[in-house]
């Protein structure tokens, strides 16, 4: 009897730490808090990128919000639906560069959204400089999809944002 009431009470306790467990219950938590410009910060900030690029983070770009008579320059398409979205440039560079956050209304298809940019952003929007294809970074972290178009730090940048989600 004794080891009936010790088992029982074994179950209960293990079944009680696993409800317990911290585990998320929704997928709403697997979005990125914050705005899209302190986002921004932290993939700059967390990316591992060589001395040149680090310094030109600072002193050479700037942040432009995309609206409706910007996004096909930097998105590709004026088809894409979001909640906002920001661009992250050179002021002025020989090299082309561009990285855009956009976050999307929720239930939106994200899947489809990125396959709309990944499809129509030009590599070769800066005129006299590009940027190879295959070097043309689209993933998301929640409802964020970034947009990474560098033909020497995208990777870098990419691994920095997807650690943002883990």
């Amino acid at each position: 009897m004794k080891k009936c009431i010790l088992l029982f009470l074994t179950v209960v306790l293990v079944l009680s730490l696993m409800a317990c467990s911290s585990a998320p219950t929704s997928g709403t938590s697997d979005n990125l808090e914050g705005d899209l410009e302190d986002i921004l910060a932290s993939v700059y900030e967390n990316a591992d990128l060589d001395g040149y690029f680090a310094e030109f983070v600072v002193d050479g770009l700037y942040v432009q919000e995309i609206n409706e008579e910007n996004i096909e320059y930097h998105l590709g398409s004026k088809a894409i639906t979001y909640k906002e979205a920001i661009a992250s440039e050179p002021v002025m560079s020989t090299s082309a560069y561009s990285l855009c956050l956009v976050r999307v209304e929720e239930g939106a298809e994200i899947e489809s959204i990125m396959s709309e940019i990944k499809d129509n952003v030009d590599p070769m929007k800066w005129v006299c400089v590009g940027v190879d294809p295959a070097n043309i970074f689209v993933d998301h972290v929640g409802d964020v999809i970034i947009l990474i178009m560098s033909d020497e730090q995208g990777d870098k940048l990419m691994d920095s944002f997807l650690a943002l989600g883990a």
